[in-house]
């Protein structure tokens, strides 16, 4: 417990007077380093959990959730049917996919086609959202669905013809011929990463499979989940309906994608945490003149009867103080500027005619930021802990002080 006496002399010691300039410059600093170190891990923290849910978003929005890929026999359909698999599920789409080439007059390019049945290409949360151009939302046979990017690139709309060649070809006796085949793009969707925009096509499954020599036995079925995060249980579900088949999920393709963005995170905390460690030796610095300064009025508590504990207490209180306090501004400022980043990088972009977020390089038109309430407890309890590691030397060289000799050469 803290006695009255304590409360009383530890705020006093806080209340530094004209002649304490030079502690009153270190405890500012203090206070501002702790504070800025506090906001900026933050911010960081939340741009990057923000920068992770928007990727996951945009990746989960383009590919099921779970694909389940035949080996050498065919998936079984009769397993659609069951039960567990229809709870855990929101849509079950049959797909196929090929590689082939777009052919044009002055260029040439890789793409991936993907196919769907016509009636489940509606079903895609792609397709459905405000950025989807097109009105039929059908995949009708040798029409296909392009991406906005690759629209970009090639100066193609609606309506407008392509060639695309396949890589598998027909057998003829002057040898193995590729197919070739014209498309007309019937839709230009927007899925919001650059990559999947450029690369990828959709066309009629079964006008894939005609075109790219495949059969009904090479099928993948999609699973579309009614809650996606819980992702690794369901996997195992899915996995016992479809022993025999390979089972995938979203986070099993871009596992190293997300396993660079956790390392990335963790290393930025630990170097930011850096910032509020060297701020917290401004305390040391700050308690340590502050005892040198109160030499005197230590040595006439201890002559009054105060206890070493308690000077331990009264000093310990001072720096804990400082830090808290700093620490929770910090966590204000931090909250406030994470709220508003996106408002503050528009300010600073259109004030200063400055690209701090291009959307070429990540993929995103706006600077994402999600606040963690439990990343924010995790930074405000390692700050105050660094706070109560620093105090406890100086307090404790404050307890060590000989009143006798103090106030002898006082």
């Amino acid at each position: 417990m803290i006695s009255t006496l304590e409360k009383e002399v530890t705020f006093r010691f806080l209340k530094t007077r004209k002649k304490d300039g030079f502690l009153n410059v270190i405890s500012i600093f203090s206070f501002i380093g702790i504070s800025l170190g506090v906001a900026v891990l933050i911010i960081v923290m939340s741009v990057m959990n923000g920068f992770r849910t928007e990727l996951i978003n945009k990746i989960v929005g383009f590919n099921s959730h779970i694909t389940i890929q035949p080996y050498e026999e065919s998936i079984n359909i009769n397993n659609i049917e069951n039960s567990s698999l229809e709870i855990i599920s929101k849509n079950l789409i049959l797909s196929n996919s090929s590689e082939a080439i777009i052919i044009g007059e002055q260029f040439s390019k890789g793409i991936l086609l993907r196919g769907y049945l016509e009636n489940d290409f509606s079903k895609l949360e792609l397709i459905n959202n405000e950025n989807f151009i097109g009105q039929n939302k059908k995949l009708e046979q040798n029409f296909i669905s392009i991406g906005r990017e690759l629209s970009f690139n090639l100066d193609l709309d609606i309506g407008d013809n392509i060639t695309i060649m396949s890589s598998s070809g027909v057998e003829t006796i002057i040898g193995n011929l590729p197919k070739k085949k014209i498309f007309t793009v019937l839709s230009i969707f927007d899925s919001g990463l650059a990559d999947f925009d450029n690369n990828i096509i959709f066309l009629n499954l079964e006008t894939l499979e005609e075109f790219s020599n495949l059969s009904e036995k090479d099928r993948n079925l999609e699973v579309y989940l009614k809650n996606p995060q819980k992702i690794e249980s369901q996997k195992d579900l899915v996995q016992k309906i479809f022993p025999l088949d390979l089972v995938s999920t979203w986070a099993d393709m871009n596992k190293s994608l997300f396993s660079a963005l956790k390392v990335e995170r963790n290393v930025m905390f630990i170097i930011l945490s850096l910032i509020i460690i060297v701020a917290a030796f401004n305390i040391i610095s700050g308690l340590t003149i502050l005892v040198k300064n109160k030499t005197k009025d230590i040595a006439i508590l201890k002559s009054i009867g105060v206890l070493n504990h308690s000077i331990i207490k009264i000093f310990f209180l001072v720096g804990v103080i400082i830090g808290t306090s700093a620490t929770l501004f910090g966590v204000l400022l931090g909250i406030t500027f994470s709220f508003y980043v996106e408002n503050i990088r528009e300010f600073i972009s259109n004030t200063f005619d400055l690209t701090l977020f291009p959307e070429e390089i990540y993929f995103l038109s706006t600077m994402p930021s999600e606040i963690n309430i439990s990343s924010i407890f995790l930074i405000s309890i390692c700050s105050i802990f660094i706070t109560i590691l620093v105090s406890i030397f100086p307090a404790m060289k404050a307890a060590k002080l000989d009143p006798i000799k103090s106030l002898k050469y006082e």
